[in-house]
């Protein structure tokens, strides 16, 4: 059984997930692979403990405090490559970004290779399952490009800017695949 709760944020509404006391996805409104992950029934809960401390979180983080991800039981659910790529996204610090490239070369130097694709690699931020706490919208494009978050570009720059990023250096495409 997968527990839900709602979360009324300022980037939207967020649906947070949780099974076995672990939380397996928080998801914005509208985000692309919305709940996609999710197979199992599901049955809405306000009071599970994971989720409780999930919303306390996210009050903390909207609040202005720069609550840790290691603060919270994730469970995540992935291939290999995946959770690797995620286990990186949670190493970039709150007010930072990192660019795919940068985490494919992570990656490429952990598993003893030449070289990572970084299109792989944005492939797997784009389905991160627990969106915020792992911090997928701290991953822009090597030119500065603000492509690729599932929540939305709008959501990305308003995570950001939250963040105290300033984005005199970064834009917006024009168009592509990851919009």
């Amino acid at each position: 059984m997968i527990y839900t709760t709602d979360y009324a944020s300022p980037v939207g509404r967020i649906l947070i997930a949780a099974k076995h006391e672990a939380l397996i996805g928080l998801w914005i409104e509208n985000q692309k692979y919305f709940f996609s992950s999710i197979k199992e029934e599901t049955k809405t809960c306000h009071e599970l403990a994971v989720l409780v401390q999930a919303k306390t979180w996210l009050d903390r983080y909207f609040g202005g405090e720069k609550p840790q991800t290691k603060e919270l039981p994730l469970a995540p659910e992935g291939s290999e490559f995946r959770k690797r790529i995620w286990e990186i996204l949670m190493e970039i610090p709150y007010g930072e970004v990192t660019t795919y490239g940068e985490i494919a070369e992570k990656v490429a130097t952990r598993q003893g290779l030449d070289r990572m694709s970084a299109q792989a690699v944005g492939g797997a931020v784009g389905h991160n399952p627990i969106s915020i706490i792992i911090p997928c919208h701290r991953v822009v494009g090597s030119n500065g490009s603000l492509t690729g978050y599932a929540g939305g570009i709008d959501k990305k720059i308003a995570l950001l800017t939250h963040e105290g990023i300033s984005m005199d250096e970064f834009f917006v495409p024009q168009k592509g695949t990851a919009l």
